[in-house]
This record gives structure tokens, sequence and C-alpha cells, in this order.
């Protein structure tokens, strides 16, 4: 699997015509040398988030949530209606790419926010009300995903050079979005295809719904002997399991996953209960398996439907990828290249496993071994420091970003009704020279029915409004309150910048962790490193929606293709290796931590990067014509590609890929993480590492990568950006290249924990 920040998902609607987680905290003085490189004083402000965190307030205001889904109906059937009629007029063919990208924000305005609240807010009668909004505009987006009318004004825009001339580059982007989606939805097939696109897309979605149900089943328990256990490393649980198999004079029944089961396998000497807890985690039975594979057969046969010879085929064609051939190109040269460091280690846990058993041979490292010779670690900070809070952490951020381009963060009283929960902050993104340029409502600690994770939700996209023309749209008699209604729902996030040419909505976004919350009696969270690294992601998403400022709300922000909508958050990761970062945490803020810290080996960092290859891989040959086979056997394509190419021996009767839930989410695009973690590395390495809180190098990054969002194509960013004009095509070649840099920047490195 991914690691967790990779399977934070960047929320954004499902329907493609919308594109729509008591410490005193020690002084840092006392770690600090001085460096070459001063810090910018923390600001009032930047000093106000740190109580706004850690030190939480009892009071809550609520109002009820008011439903606007009948009246946004209303608005968008009359905007409809006037795209269908713009071939009555040039005028009105001018302004088909903003009436749609007008009709797509109007309905993400409110499905995006329905979305939130029904993950996020705790009373169920707002939730309810959130389900009724969203089931009711994704029913009337569903007609008009497939609407032929529509895509036949479409077409008469986009055929037409005298007007396709007159569209900005960003324009044109948006309407060959819309273009591609119509087609991806069967739109120019016969009536009886398109019922058979949508009768396969409703069974796709209800075998996916299935799978990450069984993906989440409990697996069968292992029996362990209580001799087998002998020798445990653990004095604590182990103890007790020890004791409990004496008690009872039975075999032990272990269940995958469980913290016994976690416990057995990196603290177990003996094969045998570790060899029986890994079968059992890996186990399916044969309807996992058959669901699994009718839902690769289904997508085949979609992607065959609209002339597709796959389904990775299909759904690559607008990504930076564009083909499987190109994403295998990819995985290729980065497996090549992977291959020797991650021998490498193997061969230093085979001598960890021949000093164990005391043969005179390097034995065979299996599947099971892995956590025992080489157990896993809390990840740490590359230098030692003092207990980090949520508010010092944030404070931290705040003045980052103040240095890299002029933004800072502030906190802000909330409405009533505003917000969904007393522990729910919101924080006002400020540019020093445009002022507010959007909002961050950040919900960071758990409580019950709350989603687990952490995750980046657009409520708003940033687009020009003030070129509207929403008299244009018409009117229904007695229907003027609701369209009023409407109207007002949009226009409470408009503003005017200085400097900046119309008036702009600006950008909404909510960022969901499940932090403990602080208490009176506990003092403020202190966040373990994982979680601060969870935080910088995470962050890095919501200065791509702050930043990405667009006339179309299509391509703003993280409205952009999903192997490039990873890279500002995994490179804000690396800002926490640098310790002049590091030392924007304390209050004081002029020096930096020595850089004295806690590097070490880490042997099966590139055991681990060669595992996500092969998973990635994996996901390809799932979505390829193979599956049109009638001998297709997920099981022997997974088991073929282990022994063929993989470190450790497949193990006989496992079956991983029933677990494997990114295949429903990422189908066909599981390489994206690594490839934006091996553009990320470059962009650090190249760009940023020898000084990380230049303000030149920052504003360079957000004007030739962040501010774009989705509206230009990622390779020319990327290759402006490197200044490397090799990669501006996006081809095969290029591909490659970026395999090569995952090489070169991360693996075979010291590694962390």
């Amino acid at each position: 699997m991914l690691p967790r920040r990779a399977a934070s998902i960047v929320s954004t609607s499902a329907h493609r015509f919308l594109r729509c987680r008591p410490c005193r905290l020690a002084p840092f003085r006392s770690l600090a040398t001085q460096t070459k490189f001063p810090t910018i004083p923390a600001s009032p402000d930047d000093v106000a988030l740190v109580s706004l965190f850690d030190h939480p307030s009892p009071t809550f205001k609520s109002s009820p949530l008011s439903t606007t889904a009948d009246a946004t109906l209303v608005r968008a059937q009359l905007l409809t209606d006037r795209i269908l009629r713009a071939r009555e007029s040039r005028d009105e063919l001018l302004k088909v790419v903003k009436n749609l990208d007008r009709l797509s924000d109007m309905l993400c305005g409110v499905t995006d926010l329905s979305e939130l609240i029904r993950n996020a807010h705790p009373d169920p009668m707002w939730v309810r009300a959130a389900d009724h909004a969203y089931d009711t505009l994704c029913e009337f987006m569903n007609v008009l995903n497939t609407h032929v009318g529509l895509y036949e004004v479409l077409k008469a825009v986009m055929t037409d050079p005298s007007i396709v001339s007159t569209l900005s580059p960003e324009a044109y982007k948006t309407a060959l979005i819309f273009w591609l989606d119509f087609e991806k939805s069967a739109i120019d097939l016969s009536s009886a295809q398109r019922k058979k696109f949508v009768s396969l897309s409703s069974d796709i979605l209800a075998l996916g719904r299935d799978f990450l149900n069984q993906v989440d089943s409990a697996r069968p328990p292992a029996s362990i002997k209580p001799s087998e256990l002998s020798g445990l490393k653990d004095m604590g649980m182990g103890v007790r399991l020890k004791l409990q198999a004496q008690f009872t004079q039975r075999d032990l029944l272990v269940y995958p996953g469980s913290l016994q089961a976690q416990m057995i396998m990196r603290s177990a000497p003996s094969e045998e209960p570790r060899r029986r807890i890994y079968i059992a985690a890996n186990s399916s039975t044969p309807e996992q398996i058959q669901i699994l594979e009718k839902l690769l057969r289904t997508r085949g046969e979609l992607a065959n439907l609209v002339g597709k010879e796959s389904y990775a085929a299909m759904s690559l064609g607008d990504k930076m990828a564009k083909t499987p051939a190109n994403v295998l190109y990819f995985l290729d040269a980065l497996m090549d290249h992977t291959r020797p460091f991650a021998q490498k280690a193997l061969q230093a846990l085979q001598a960890r496993k021949q000093a164990h058993q005391g043969t005179s041979t390097l034995p065979i490292i299996q599947a099971w071994d892995r956590d025992f010779y080489c157990p896993p670690e809390a990840p740490a900070p590359p230098i030692p420091l003092p207990p980090l809070t949520v508010g010092t952490v944030f404070m931290g951020l705040s003045r980052l970003f103040r240095h890299l381009y002029g933004i800072s963060l502030r906190p802000a009283d909330a409405t009533s009704g505003e917000v969904w929960h007393s522990d729910v902050h919101k924080l006002e993104v400020v540019d020093e020279e445009k002022g507010v340029i959007g909002w961050i409502y950040a919900d960071l600690f758990a409580r019950g029915g709350k989603p687990s994770g952490a995750a980046h939700y657009t409520v708003r996209c940033s687009r020009r409004t003030d070129d509207d023309d929403e008299a244009g749209d018409g009117t229904v008699e007695g229907q003027e309150y609701r369209i009023l209604e409407s109207q007002h729902f949009e226009a409470v996030k408009r503003h005017r910048l200085p400097g900046q040419d119309g008036v702009y909505q600006l950008p909404v976004v909510a960022l969901l962790c499940e932090f403990t919350r602080p208490s009176f009696t506990r003092g403020p969270t202190v966040l373990p490193w994982n979680e601060v690294t969870t935080l910088f992601h995470e962050m890095g998403h919501a200065m791509h929606s702050m930043i990405g400022r667009t006339e179309y709300q299509n391509v703003s922000g993280t409205r952009c293709p999903t192997d490039f909508v990873e890279l500002p958050s995994i490179l804000m990761e690396h800002f926490l290796n640098s310790s002049i970062v590091l030392s924007l945490f304390d209050v004081e803020g002029t020096t930096a931590v020595r850089q004295v810290g806690n590097h070490h080996a880490d042997p099966c960092n590139s055991i681990d990067t060669y595992t996500q290859i092969l998973l990635a891989t994996v996901d390809q040959i799932y979505h390829s014509p193979i599956v049109h086979s009638p001998n297709f056997d997920s099981t022997a394509e997974f088991a073929n590609l282990h022994n063929t190419r993989g470190l450790i021996p497949y193990v006989p009767g496992t079956s991983f890929q029933t677990q494997f839930g990114h295949l429903f989410g990422y189908g066909a695009t599981y390489y994206s993480y690594l490839f934006d973690l091996a553009i990320a590395s470059r962009v650090w390495q190249n760009v940023f590492s020898e000084d990380p809180l230049n303000r030149e190098t920052g504003e360079k990054y957000k004007r030739e990568i962040l501010r774009f969002g989705g509206g230009k194509d990622p390779w020319k960013m990327v290759s402006t950006l490197l200044s490397a004009p090799e990669l501006e095509d996006g081809d095969a070649e290029a591909m490659r290249e970026v395999g090569r840099w995952k090489i070169e920047n991360e693996v075979g490195l010291p590694g962390r924990h």
C-alpha cells in the first residue's frame, strides 16, 4: 500500500462533467547556532496561531443548514437552457465555455460543500440535509454528463476556428476538459450504446463498493501453538499471550492486523507463527476474487465501448503519462534503477537472518521476514527537536509561507453557523499585497463519527465572476426568490483584489485530520513527527488551492491531472528536512537548529520502494487488455509479476490483490504518487535545497507552477521550473527520465525513522 499520506485524497467531485488527525515546549535557543539564513521574526498573527490551536475555546454557536439545492437547480436549469440556445447567436457561442464553467461551478459549489458536511458534521440532521442536496444535484449532473445537446453546442464552438482563436490558453484548456469528459461518457455513440455505458458505469460503482467492503472485511485468524512463541522479544504483550495460552491450554487464534499479530510479526524468533499470520492476512475467499475480477472486466468492457483497448488507455489520455506504454516506461526505468539498491538492502536482511539462524549460507528472505529483521519504527525528525504542538506547527507553516510567497495565515472569527463543530478554526490566507486571498477551515481533532486519516476538501474554487452576465440567464416566474438565494450563496466569497483585473471568487478549502484534541487538563496536543509531516503535506494541497488563481474553476488549484496533483504536497514534506525551516517553529525565529541529527541507514527503504513499483505495475496489468481473456486470473498475474521481477518470492495460497483498495480509487493511476515523488525530489534538490527560504525562489515556483492550477500543461510547467527543455513534450523519454530521477535523489540514501 502507499504510505498513509499518499492515500489521503484531494477531495473533488466524482462527476466528471463537474470535476466536481500537558507539555512545556523547551526553548529552541539551547539547540541553536548562528546561520547565514536569517529568518523573519514571528508576527502577532503567527503567534496567535499557537493560542488558537493549543488552547481550545468552550463556546460554539450553531444554526440550521440552509438548503440551497432546489434554488441552485432552478438556476442551473436556466443556464443549461441558455447554453442549448447558444447556436442562435454568435455572441452566445463566444460565451459557451464560460457558461459551461459557470454551470459546473454552480453545481460544484453545493455538492462539494455537501460532501464535506456529510463526512465531517456531527449532527445527523445536517448530514441528512447534505445527503439530500448532494443526491438532488447529482441526479441533475448525471443528465448533463450525457446530454447530447450540450455536446453538440460545444462541438460547434470547438470546430469553429474563428471562435477557438478568441479563447485564451486557459479557456481552451477548460473547453478541452469538457470535450474529453463528454467523449468519455460515450456521448457520440448511439442511444443504445449510451444506455449501455450508463449501465456499465452503474455496475462499476456497485462492484467498487462491494470490493471496498471486502477490502476492509476481517481475515480468518491464524492458529498459533504456544510453543511457537518461545523467545518472544516483546516482554509486554508477548508475556500476556503466553500466559493466556498456558491458562487455556489451547492454541491461540490471532487475527491478522491485530496488535497481537503485529507484535508476533516483529518479535517471534520462530518463522512458523509469522508465516501463518502472513498467509492468513493475505488470504481471500473465492467471492472476493470474483468481485475484483468482475470489476476489472467490466472496466475493460466500458473502455471497449468507447473505442479504447483498455481501461488504462481510457483513463490516461488526460494525464501527464498520456498512455499505458508511457507509464510502463516510467515504471520500468524506476524498477531497473531501484533493483540494485533493493538487492543490496535484501542482502543486509539475509545477513541478519543468517546470524539469527546460524546457517553457513545466506538464507532466502520470505515475505513474513520483513518486519522481524527490519522492524518498523516511528518516523522521527532529521534532528532532535522539542515537542511540537499543533499551534506551533501552524505558526511555522505561516512563517514559511511568508518567506516563500509573502503569504501568511491569520486566525479569523467564524460567524454563527459557519463552522460545523467547536474544534473547527477559520484561517484567512493573507497576501502581503492583495490582502485576503482565500480561507482554510481547519478541522484537526479526532471525534466520534469523523472519518479517519487526513484529507483536503476543495469546498469552492477560484474563478473570475465579473463577466458572468447573469442577467442573460433569464428568470422563471414565481422562482425569483430562489434565484436570488442561489446568487447570494455564490456571491459571499467574491472580491476585487488590489492589482488584479476583475472580481474573483476566492477559494475555500477544509482540512480534516484526526489529531488528539487538546484539553485544559492535558494541555496542547503534541504531534508525533509523522503527523507533522501529514500537516505539511495537506497544507501543500491547501496552498495550491489558494495560489492557483484562474479565471475558470475547472482548472483552479488542485483541479489538475491525477499524476500532477501530489507534487505541491510532497514538495512541502521536503522542507521538513531543512534545519533553517525547522527553526521557524521557534517563536524567536532568528537562528537555526544545529545540523547534528539522527540519520541512520534504513535497509528497508529501497525494498519498500520496490514493492510500491510492483504494485503500480500490477495496477497497469489489471487495467490492460489482458482482462478480456477468458483465462484471466488476477492471482496468477500477481504471482507471475513477483516471481519474474520481484525480490521476495510469492507465497502460494495468498492473494493480496483483494486488499489493494487503491485498485478502485486509483484504477490505472497508482503510479501517480511515485511519479510525483520523483518530480518533487528533483524540484527540491535543484530549486530549493540550498536556500529553502529564498523569496525569489518561492516566487518562481509560485509563478511557474502553483498559479496555473490545471490550466497549463504540467510538462511545460515542470520543464520551465527545472530549466529542462527535454521534458516539454512529455514523451516516452521524458517518462524514463523521471524514473531515473527517483534513484538519484531518494533510493539508497540514508533514511530516517
